[in-house]
């Protein structure tokens, strides 16, 4: 597990095969996404390691609701405080902890064989409260201004985010990065979980991060238009 910079005041977590972006703007930070159940640690490290307290960290914003996502955020919230950020659709699901919307695999081998390890949508996840809606288009003031883009498929309230412009994409799982740029493991609707994939290639960003896998540092746009072409 390790602490990796993106670029300038954004770093990757590693959170148990499943990443997490944490934000400095100002003496706020902000964190995207809380990773698997037990990872809280890590975050509280990363914070460390850049010279704050758990206090600091202000906002607490998700990409989706599953559990390989939120698994970490009670804990989070308890260490620090912060306040969070869901999109409506998917503030049910983090509020009751599961049971999870039905997915199939996607295809491919890697996505069956990781879907059939990994997807269980009767887990349970320990509850927390989403203190404010994100809502498509909506550019939300923290962290230097994180712009939501709404992008179902692989969850119905899965968003996106550009992070100060055209900096950084943070992609939650419209994609996966692992052996190259792929489809997530499975969809709750695969024809929007295309629509999503082709709006996000129609975008201009240079660098761009994803839920599972490594970021891409340059050209990232580039990257995902020949991905879909």
């Amino acid at each position: 597990m390790g602490m990796n910079k993106i670029t300038e005041n954004a770093w990757l977590l590693a959170l148990g095969n499943a990443n997490a972006i944490l934000l400095q703007h100002g003496g706020e930070l902000t964190l995207i996404d809380a990773g698997f159940p037990g990872k809280a640690g890590v975050v509280l490290d990363a914070i460390a390691q850049l010279g704050k307290r758990p206090t600091d960290l202000k906002h607490l914003v998700f990409t989706h609701s599953h559990p390989d996502h939120i698994g970490s955020a009670a804990a989070i919230v308890r260490a620090t405080g912060a306040r969070t950020y869901m999109h409506a659709v998917d503030a049910p699901l983090a509020e009751s902890g599961g049971p999870f919307r039905p997915m199939t695999a996607a295809r491919g081998l890697v996505q069956r064989i990781a879907f059939r390890t990994v997807w269980d949508p009767n887990e349970q996840m320990e509850p927390f409260k989403i203190d404010q809606h994100i809502a498509d288009a909506e550019t939300l003031p923290l962290a230097g201004g994180l712009h939501a883009i709404h992008v179902p498929g692989h969850d119905a309230g899965q968003l996106a985010f550009l992070w100060q412009g055209s900096r950084l994409l943070i992609a939650g799982d419209v994609f996966t990065n692992i052996f190259g740029l792929a489809d997530p493991i499975g969809f709750e609707d695969e024809a929007e979980g295309r629509r999503s994939q082709r709006k996000l290639a129609a975008l201009q960003f240079d660098r761009a991060v994803f839920g599972h896998g490594n970021a891409i540092l340059s050209k990232a746009s580039e990257r995902f238009r020949r991905k879909m072409r």
